[in-house]
């Protein structure tokens, strides 16, 4: 999954899904590799070199002998004697770097170097964190045999222990089918582990989906019995967990706590990374290194005693909540929401408020097509517990993304294509909006001088055109103009999605009024995700939007994130919404794990600034905050709150590209400081 190459300037390393880490070493010399790196990798390589440097992320020194680890701090050298060392980087491409010393390391703002006396060898080993399943596991379609299929699925843990709570120790479960027998090959069943754990649950579909998340991660073995109340046993402990009356609450609570505790404890293991809330251990009267050596039941045993609510509050907000109908053919996509560490809901609707149901009458404002276009009924999910939303049920929603399986499924088909260049098209067939198309692709521009990119840009095209343009392989298409009834508008009439053969444009923007159900149809037919609109919108708007959007992507966002944070640029944000997977993302940069930031004029005239860093695939992970003086570890979804004075802020907005709420309304960090200034 994983390919590297030599560079004039060191060596790039690059994943199926396109992500990349790039490594300046001028001096680089490739050899074979001398040693041997412990952690699991997708590939290994080894060189010679004197001088390397690396992106500016979260980066430790493990002292392979004494087993001590130390954080690099930003702005503080950090020297290391004789001995062997292993230098662990926490990029979008995971890598490990074993070395002899001595050597010194910085880590500055704008990278992190690694300096010998002298040429040395070194084996770096590089790990993706991009999953795709492995293997195929096929059950009766039955309540029972969707149950042994999420047993398995805990084979894709590489560790029972608190570690597997890190993204990169989780692998992809198996893809799941239906036929008229068990087939569950013999490596998924020698990994399938046997923690003496058990969830017991009756015979119901919409059951089954509700504690899947959690049987997956305990992990525990689960199994179906007529008149069961849901519980979680330990038999060999004498433990007995109730879920019920409210299964919906006591599942997804069980599985945060659980999770939490397990990122707290695992700092006490070999690669722990000591994250500021790991003092929250002290009021829980939890020893971390006891904790740690306890088999998966007992741990359970001894977290269900600790008094969690008395830290819970203190802990990252669950990233991601799916409402799911319950259905066999749903069933297919449940290692896909396993692997995300999603919760599971099933579809419910609330009444639309009266400012919800208001008609628009701001028609003559809007942008104009020159036929109707599609209408849209929308119906309002009850949220639970979550940030972010996705729903895979009949209806329209608001608020959330609305998904379809063959996103998911989709998405396979783009790992490991042979082009690693991310292509991005940028259509505009509404000259009306060419103010639109200039940003969005002077934004494209920029970003290509960073990343290998190939940048088009079209205009004017006529049915068979864009039709091409959507067939092709394309990681991004941005569409600018209108759309219809009966299709998105060309130079010689309307294209339907349904004429094309099929999508391989892995993402999208339709920006276009009421270009919702042609979104859809491009998940269908191959896409993995997009941004569309429900009904018509206006033209300045809909220019606010794309700009904010595509400057979000191409920054590392997830679409869903991207869309969410562009629409706040309007007032009539919700006209806007994501069709498929809304976790894709089609870039992750190197520099920063996305964050948002709110600021606050203070009266003293200083700056309260609230930083958070949300990646809805790095859950469990770790992040070093991007702003002065920040030098602890912090769990990714926990927000970090300090207060700057006028230069030290205006420093801090001039090195970042983060969005920015500032007195309550949306920019960029770069608006905000150009606006102070």
């Amino acid at each position: 999954m994983i390919e590297w190459e030599e560079t004039q300037t060191g060596i790039r390393a690059i994943d199926s899904a396109k992500r990349e880490l790039v490594i300046e070493a001028p001096d680089w010399r490739t050899c074979e590799p001398q040693s041997e790196i412990t952690h699991p990798t997708d590939a290994v390589v080894g060189g010679e070199v004197e001088t390397l440097s690396l992106p500016p992320l979260f980066a430790s020194v493990l002292d392979v002998e004494s087993g001590e680890t130390v954080e690099i701090d930003r702005e503080k050298p950090y020297e290391v004697g004789e001995g062997v060392y292993l230098l662990n980087m926490d990029a979008s491409i995971k890598a490990y770097i074993r070395f002899e010393g001595p050597a010194s390391l910085e880590q500055t703002h704008d990278d992190l170097v690694v300096r010998f006396p002298e040429r040395r060898r070194i084996t770096i080993g590089f790990r993706s964190r991009i999953r795709a399943p492995g293997t195929t596991i096929t059950v009766p379609e039955t309540v029972e045999g969707l149950a042994t299929a999420i047993t398995h699925a805990t084979s894709a843990h590489r560790t029972t222990g608190p570690d597997r709570s890190f993204p990169t120790m989780r692998r992809h479960p198996p893809k799941v089918e239906f036929g008229d027998g068990y087939d569950i090959p013999d490596a998924v069943v020698e990994q399938t582990p046997d923690t003496g754990i058990e969830v017991h649950v009756p015979p119901d579909m919409e059951t089954v989906f509700a504690v899947a998340p959690l049987a997956y991660y305990l992990p525990a073995e689960l199994t179906v019995e007529e008149g069961v109340i849901p519980h979680v046993r330990a038999p060999d402990l004498g433990l007995h967990y109730e879920l019920g009356p409210d299964l919906l609450r006591a599942a997804p609570a069980l599985l945060k706590r659980v999770f939490w505790l397990d990122c707290l404890v695992r700092d006490a293991g070999p690669h722990g990374m000591n994250v500021s809330e790991g003092e929250l251990l002290d009021q829980l009267d939890l020893d971390a290194e006891e904790a740690y050596a306890m088999d998966p039941d007992e741990r359970l045993l001894e977290y269900l005693d600790a008094p969690y609510t008395l830290v819970k509050d203190e802990l990252p907000e669950w990233h991601l909540a799916m409402h799911v109908e319950p259905t066999f053919e749903h069933a297919r996509v449940l290692p896909f929401l396993l692997d995300r560490m999603s919760y599971i809901y099933p579809p419910e609707t609330t009444e639309l408020e009266g400012r919800e149901l208001m008609e628009r009458s701001l028609d003559d404002f809007y942008r104009q097509s020159p036929g109707p276009i599609a209408s849209v009924d929308m119906v309002k999910p009850k949220l639970r517990q979550g940030r972010v939303h996705g729903w895979m049920a009949e209806g329209t929603p608001i608020d959330v993304f609305k998904t379809i399986p063959e996103a998911y499924f989709n998405n396979l088909d783009y790992l490991g294509a042979d082009d690693d260049t991310i292509s991005v098209t940028v259509v505009l067939n509404d000259k009306e909006m060419a103010g639109e198309r200039d940003r969005v692709a002077e934004i494209y521009e920029e970003r290509a001088k960073e990343l290998p990119m190939d940048l088009s840009l079209e205009y004017d095209l006529t049915k068979d055109e864009l039709a091409t343009v959507l067939e092709e392989p394309n990681d991004f298409v941005h569409y600018i103009g209108h759309c219809e009834v009966d299709g998105l508008r060309c130079a010689d009439g309307n294209l339907s999605i349904e004429s094309i053969e099929e999508s391989n444009a892995q993402t999208f923007f339709l920006n276009a009024c009421g270009s919702y159900y042609e979104g859809l149809d491009l998940v269908r037919k191959g896409s993995v995700a997009g941004a569309v609109t429900f009904r018509k919108v206006l033209d300045e708007q809909a220019a606010k939007v794309g700009t904010a959007f595509a400057r979000m992507l191409v920054n590392g966002f997830s679409i869903e994130r991207a869309i969410r944070l562009a629409r706040r640029r309007i007032m009539m944000g919700k006209d806007y919404a994501v069709v498929g997977d809304g976790t894709q993302v089609i870039t992750q940069s190197d520099a920063f794990i996305p964050a948002t930031v709110n600021v606050e004029r203070l009266d003293s005239g200083d700056f309260n600034v609230r930083y958070k860093a949300g990646l809805l695939w790095g859950h469990g992970g770790v992040y070093k905050p991007y702003v002065p003086n920040e030098q602890s570890m912090h769990l990714i979804g926990n927000e970090v709150e300090t207060t700057l004075r006028w230069d030290p802020f205006l420093n801090f907005l001039d090195r970042s590209e983060v969005p920015v709420v500032y007195e309550g309304e949306f920019f960029w960090s770069d608006e905000v400081a150009e606006r102070l200034r």
